[in-house]
């Protein structure tokens, strides 16, 4: 695969990067931390979860470890440790993290072939070895499947919508059009109880 190639899926990549940052910008300190999903899902969480991605896939796939340790990445971590952030982790100490971390991954992407080997000790041998053009797309998949998930916390927590910073992708409507058209899906729903 060409140098082209790689710089298109790292280009998406950003992209996500990106938006996951975004959608915090603007919150409260407890908003970005509040759980607003039964499952605890929550801004920062994301972020932090994301940094851990990042380090293994970039770093420990193709023996290029990411050089700081990283406490929720231990074996004896618990179970969703990853997910959300302690009130003695700061957000600017996670996003700085998560940009260290896309700039180990960036050095891993340019230093590497799209077609360099590496290897997922956490995937069954069978989906082993792994390219990485795979990774990168496997991780581009992620962050932007959080980014999703990103787009809904925000919006619940806040009531904002968007794509990305001057995009929102939305319908140009007004609030009373949003209330009667989810007035119109909730009523086409109940006829299905």
């Amino acid at each position: 695969m060409s140098d082209v190639a790689k710089a298109e899926l790292s280009r998406y990549l950003q992209e996500g990067r990106d938006a996951i940052l975004w959608k915090m910008e603007g919150l409260s300190e407890y908003d970005v931390r509040r759980p607003l999903t039964p499952t605890g899902t929550n801004l920062l969480g994301l972020v932090k979860h994301l940094a851990g991605v990042e380090a293994e896939y970039f770093g420990v796939v193709f023996n290029r470890p990411f050089p700081e340790k990283i406490a929720w990445l231990s074996p004896t971590a618990e179970p969703n440790e990853d997910m959300w952030a302690h009130p003695e982790e700061s957000r600017d100490e996670i996003v700085s993290l998560y940009q260290r971390v896309w700039a180990h991954a960036d050095a891993t992407v340019s230093a590497l072939d799209l077609d360099a080997s590496g290897s997922v000790p956490w995937w069954r041998e069978a989906s082993n070895p792994v390219s990485l053009a795979r990774i990168l797309v496997h991780v581009t998949a992620e962050t932007h499947r959080h980014a999703g998930h990103a787009d809904i916390v925000r919006e619940v927590a806040d009531g904002s919508v968007g794509h990305r910073d001057g995009n929102d992708n939305m319908a140009a409507v007004d609030q009373a059009w949003w209330r009667t058209y989810c007035d119109r899906l909730e009523s086409a729903a109940r006829s299905f109880r």
